[in-house]
């Protein structure tokens, strides 16, 4: 299949984890793709080998204005135009409300909800100028129901529902739509660096029983990415194996 044949794919976090496994899939897709990484160098530069296609990868740190401004400027002189955005860029640290650092929540917002927020800003204004686009936010279940432990987290992913649902009617006469995905728990990325126990009494609740793949997530971003999606906007997707249901 190539359902985005011919299209350019920016993707923040792309470099390992979910965001890595929407990449990989993109390019089966016929996208080409900007990955953008913060630290893992190394892992982007492969990912957009692997993807082959023209893909590029570029630093990027979602929480500074600057540089976001800066990613998204190469990625249009060195691809262009760009039709689609995957935000997937996050962080995730635990601790109780009544005991974490005021830093801790500051990083763990500015990261996740801002950061969404400056590559979401920043990729409008050239798909508006092309009257088309699809953007694709990476959020979480925890925003949809009680995840003691992680209020910060879940604070910012509920964040991004509200900011995708807005954004999507500001900007729906341009031809471009706004969604948010929304994974479960997943083998990839997060999952792999929280604790086993955690993982084990989530699952419990997990009506499908078991963890999601990386590819489980990728395809209905794809969809999402994809003309086969032309009347969705505004819509949080749910892959999450009936966790948030």
């Amino acid at each position: 299949m190539t359902r985005l044949a011919g299209r350019t794919i920016v993707i923040t976090g792309g470099s390992h984890g979910i965001g890595r496994a929407i990449a990989a899939e993109c390019a089966l897709e016929g996208a080409r793709v900007v990955v953008g990484y913060r630290r893992r160098e190394r892992e982007a530069l492969q990912v957009a080998e692997e993807a082959s296609n023209g893909s590029i990868a570029l630093p990027v740190d979602v929480r500074d204005a600057e540089s976001v401004e800066r990613f998204f400027s190469k990625a249009l002189e060195s691809c262009g135009a760009i039709d689609g955005l995957v935000t997937s860029a996050g962080i995730v640290s635990d601790g109780w409300l009544a005991t974490l650092a005021l830093a801790q929540f500051d990083e763990i917002v500015s990261t996740n909800l801002r950061g969404t927020m400056l590559a979401i800003r920043a990729v409008l204004r050239p798909m508006m100028a092309k009257k088309r686009g699809s953007i694709v936010a990476l959020s979480s279940v925890a925003a949809a129901h009680a995840s003691p432990g992680q209020s910060a987290y879940a604070a910012s992913k509920g964040g991004i529902h509200a900011l995708v649902r807005t954004v999507a009617s500001e900007v729906a006469s341009y031809g471009i739509r706004v969604n948010a995905l929304v994974p479960g728990l997943i083998d990839a990325g997060m999952v792999k660096a929280t604790h086993p126990e955690r993982i084990r009494r989530t699952l419990a609740h997990v009506p499908m029983g078991r963890l999601g793949e990386g590819r489980e997530v990728a395809r209905p971003a794809v969809f999402l990415l994809s003309d086969d999606a032309s009347y969705v906007t505004g819509h949080a997707l749910f892959v999450d194996g009936g966790l948030g249901a």
